[in-house]
């Protein structure tokens, strides 16, 4: 269930670190009986799944090793060897938002099967292109993207599928076994692909490659999850479900914070990512086996880094922890800058492993727990697109420099600007949204009207009329932006409040949504905490507020529609958009 690195590769859960699926913790998994004395490793799905991913682990671990060493061979140009960086998470960043929408609506099992298929199917069309030696830049690019894309589609679906393998009491235990097995697995792979580049052939990590993505396939074959209930409320389409995603997104405060903190860190993290080939070839003039170390002691640093997060937190707080990440990453970027020795180099590729760990587990956790169950897929793929942008355009950035300047000169300018970075963006804090009860609340229920209405009619406009002490205005008011963010979070498009002038105490409210399907999901969706913020404006009404709905009429038709009808020799339709 892979790294950041590996994503797009593996047939296990997306990670961008050790906690990436394993932290979720919504709705629990299916039913089962009394809890085993081989605890989680007693369903036997999860572990088949567990050993098929952390096999897979090793495979992309290796392939990644030899595809950015063979582009080093093809062209060492600093902005070419990047480019593999790059071409790595782009895919992952424009196509991870409507990944997230696309698992809310299909069978995600369905969809990990379709995904890895594709990435077998690349992954061994390329290792033939490296057999047969007709191995180019541009044929090493469209691999990494094409892989990049399929593990995009399926990064949301396995963060499902991590639900639904176990229980919610189970999760503790499968956090740890599946991070320990993944830590391991990409703290081997690399140092096993730079032998068997040195010993072997190119060409025999990328077969090893896809031997392990057609396990991970036929595991998924072979798994046949629980059916589920069925729905009370017709599936979301994609389009409005990846709409309604980013638009929450946008309202929650707590998930921007730790999007701004994102922003801040991986674009100069990047640095390393893109430039370490390099670091091993040109800065000591050494072969693929030292690069195989330094990538294989950066994974024994996530190892060790996933064991001290837990403290870590406790001691310090989730702030302080990102921070002591920070530090430690700018230290290794230091130390890979002045680095002339094997020695400097594999002890940066420690500290960055552990400090990269440290500070990706503290910001994942932080956008988990800021989202209720409904929409963490399309929070977590928001969170993943931010991540792989920042580190698409930086591994950009920093091969670009790389080229003009050295890559000395770029390590050193990440490391000042991931302290500038830190330094402007420490007043938004992380794990805001942890003492929040983000549960459905179940206590409002979409109106029922007079008029039958079908689901896809709309929009509806919702019209609240308050009335508070006018001495109260200032209180209300900013109580009621705070309502508004609820709103939008909700599915409302548009929102506002209105004062009477003439009447000092009397406010209007006003919110649109979509249709009345759009309206039925806010049932599901306001949750405890949004109702305890509607609770509190309660203090400040002198009578209790009035609903009011009122529905879209057919709207009219516009005029070139009209003057279109009229040329082609056809009635011109009236201002309802009837023949006259």
């Amino acid at each position: 269930m892979p790294n950041a690195r590996n994503r797009r590769r593996t047939g296990g859960a997306v990670r961008t670190g050790p906690n990436v699926t394993s932290q979720a913790t919504s709705s629990p998994g299916p039913s089962t009986p009394q809890p085993s004395r081989w605890g989680v490793f007693a369903n036997v799905a999860f572990t088949v799944i567990l050993i098929a991913s952390s096999v897979s682990a090793v495979g992309a671990a290796m392939f990644d090793t030899a595809s950015s060493w063979l582009m080093t061979s093809l062209n060492p140009n600093p902005l070419m060897v990047s480019a593999v960086q790059v071409a790595t998470m782009a895919p992952m960043f424009l196509l991870t938002i409507p990944a997230g929408a696309l698992a809310d609506v299909v069978d995600p099992r369905r969809l990990l099967i379709a995904a890895q298929f594709g990435i077998v199917a690349v992954g061994i069309a390329f290792a033939a292109t490296v057999s047969l030696h007709l191995e180019t830049p541009p044929a090493l690019l469209a691999t990494t993207f094409l892989l990049g894309a399929a593990g995009a589609l399926a990064a949301p679906a396995w963060q499902i599928v991590t639900l639904i393998l176990v229980q919610k009491a189970q999760l503790p235990s499968a956090i740890a076994i599946d991070n320990a097995g993944y830590n391991v697995s990409r703290a081997i792979g690399p140092a096993l692909g730079g032998f068997a580049i040195s010993a072997l052939s190119i060409k025999v990590p990328f077969w090893v490659y896809c031997v392990t993505g057609f396990v991970v396939l036929a595991t998924l074959i072979w798994w046949r999850p629980p059916r589920r209930a069925p729905e009370s409320l017709p599936a979301e389409r994609l389009f409005s479900a990846m709409s309604v995603g980013v638009r929450y997104a946008r309202n929650n405060r707590d998930l921007d914070a730790t999007l701004i903190r994102a922003i801040a860190f991986f674009p100069f993290a990047a640095a390393y990512w893109a430039l370490m080939p390099l670091i091993a070839r040109t800065q000591m003039h050494n072969g693929a086996e030292l690069y195989g170390l330094m990538m294989g002691l950066f994974g024994l640093g996530s190892i060790v880094g996933s064991l001290t997060i837990e403290a870590l937190k406790a001691r310090l707080g989730p702030d302080l922890s990102a921070a002591l990440g920070t530090v430690g990453t700018m230290l290794a970027l230091a130390l890979f800058a002045v680095a002339r020795r094997p020695e400097v180099a594999l002890v940066a590729s420690f500290i960055a492993g552990a400090s990269w760990i440290v500070v990706m587990t503290t910001m994942f956790v932080s956008a988990q727990v800021a989202l209720p169950d409904w929409v963490r897929g399309r929070g977590l793929a928001i969170f993943l697109s931010v991540y792989f942008g920042a580190m698409t355009l930086g591994s950009a950035l920093w091969g670009e420099v790389a080229s003009l300047s050295g890559v000395p000169f770029a390590l050193t300018a990440a490391t000042v600007g991931a302290a500038l970075g830190m330094a402007l963006t420490w007043g938004w804090k992380l794990e805001t949204g942890a003492t929040l009860d983000l549960a459905p609340s179940m206590r409002w229920s979409a109106p029922a009207f007079a008029q039958r209405l079908e689901d896809d009619q709309g929009p509806i406009l919702l019209i609240v009329d308050y009335r508070i002490d006018p001495k109260d205005s200032a209180d209300f008011l900013a109580l009621m932006q705070e309502i508004g963010h609820e709103r939008m979070r909700d599915g409302a498009y548009a929102w506002n409040v209105y004062h009477d002038p003439d009447d000092l105490g009397r406010f209007v409210e006003t919110s649109h949504v979509h249709s009345l399907l759009e309206l039925k999901y806010r049932a599901a969706r306001v949750t405890k905490a949004d109702a305890l913020i509607e609770a509190h404006m309660a203090q400040f009404l002198k009578e209790p507020p009035r609903e009011t709905y009122l529905i879209a009429s057919n709207r009219y038709v516009h005029a070139w529609r009209m003057r279109k009808g009229a040329r082609a020799g056809q009635p011109a339709p009236d201002r309802r958009g009837l023949p006259q």
